[in-house]
């Protein structure tokens, strides 16, 4: 798993410290013994990620992952991301753990968008000056995130680096490796036609998008404010990033045929949703039929953002759309009784594939 930081800053040459090999080092900004207790305090939680697939145990050089049981025609699908300033509120408010649950479930939805399903993961923890405590909360984060999703946390690395980042600032990001036969890849805008549906599985907040605009609109307020559905607002808003696998996987189950998966990310739903659509299709999408939960009101009423705007930059309670035929509606109701109906697909002029809002 995650590296000490050795690797991203090795140390200068014992020949040029004497005695004390890290002294130098140290006072320059890099404490190496503090990534190596890092380490330390993380391999538990690391561990309880591994599969039998799993061949190198933690602190290697490089993760070592077997492939088995392949299927026809195997297709590796791969995504990086990071959590953005989001990192920033939460290190403020000391809530490492769901930092980590953040950045596995973001790259694992992305790639459940294609139809794969995931293998193993790696992180990326950088920060001005480590905190061995703090980077291994991440780290449990993750190894409950991947645990959930029966994904290993593969490797990983933490580094130090004073001068880089600014005092008290850190950054975590990571890549996720997953696995489909090319028969199941998703999108198949080739199936996809006017009438088509397309439904909403409700976000658990803003996940990870928008949070340079959301740290502006709460500067000076009261983040313990319930709101009108009682949670705390800083609850609201560093709610960890939901994983839609389990939903997915209750679809699969009731054999409903998805036509395409949009993810919705930075971009919201204007950019994610035409992401999938093939050329003179249309979403429509209407604003009446689901209501954001009250942090996303909340955010709008303070930002003085216009909603047009408000639905690119941020989720607005809608964290996947699934595209479905209009003769599966009642099965899609039934194994998933919290997705919403939010559209359909049209017919359109326009070359390249949009969308449109209606209340």
């Amino acid at each position: 798993m995650s590296e000490s930081n050795q690797s991203a800053n090795p140390p200068p040459s014992a020949g040029h410290l004497g005695s004390q090999p890290s002294s130098l080092y140290a006072a320059a900004g890099v404490d190496i013994d503090a990534g190596n207790r890092a380490v330390e305090l993380m391999k538990s939680a690391v561990r309880s990620t591994f599969t039998p697939a799993v061949r190198a145990d933690v602190g290697s050089f490089g993760g070592l992952f077997a492939l088995t049981d392949l299927p026809a025609q195997p297709l590796l699908v791969a995504s990086t991301d990071g959590v953005g300033t989001k990192v920033k509120l939460a290190a403020q408010h000391g809530r490492w753990q769901a930092i980590g649950r953040d950045i596995v479930n973001h790259c694992l939805n992305d790639i459940l968008v294609q139809g794969a399903r995931p293998l193993f993961f790696l992180d990326y923890i950088a920060a001005d000056k480590l905190v061995p405590e703090n980077v291994a909360a991440v780290v449990l984060g993750m190894a409950e995130a991947c645990r959930a999703a029966g994904c290993a946390l593969l490797g990983g690395e933490t580094a130090e680096m004073p001068g880089v980042y600014t005092p008290g600032s850190c950054d975590v990001a990571g890549t996720i490796i997953g696995l489909v036969d090319q028969a199941a890849l998703l999108p198949r805008p080739h199936q996809m036609q006017p009438g088509d549906l397309l439904f909403g599985l409700p976000s658990s907040g803003p996940h990870t998008n928008g949070y340079s605009l959301i740290r502006r609109v709460l500067a000076n307020r009261d983040l313990h404010q319930p709101l009108q559905d009682g949670v705390p607002l800083i609850d609201a808003v560093l709610a960890p990033h939901r994983s839609y696998l389990p939903p997915l996987l209750k679809l699969e189950a009731a054999g409903i045929a998805i036509k395409g998966l949009a993810h919705i990310t930075g971009g919201g739903l204007v950019d994610n949703i035409p992401r999938i659509l093939p050329p003179r299709l249309r979403a429509r999408i209407n604003r009446r039929s689901w209501n954001p939960p009250p942090v996303f009101h909340r955010l709008l009423d303070w930002s003085g953002m216009e909603r047009e705007e408000a639905y690119r930059v941020l989720n607005m309670g809608v964290g996947m759309v699934v595209v479905i035929s209009a003769d599966q509606k009642g099965l899609i109701q039934s194994a998933l009784p919290d997705a919403i109906h939010i559209g359909a697909l049209t017919a359109s002029n326009h070359p390249n594939p949009d969308i449109i809002f209606v209340d």
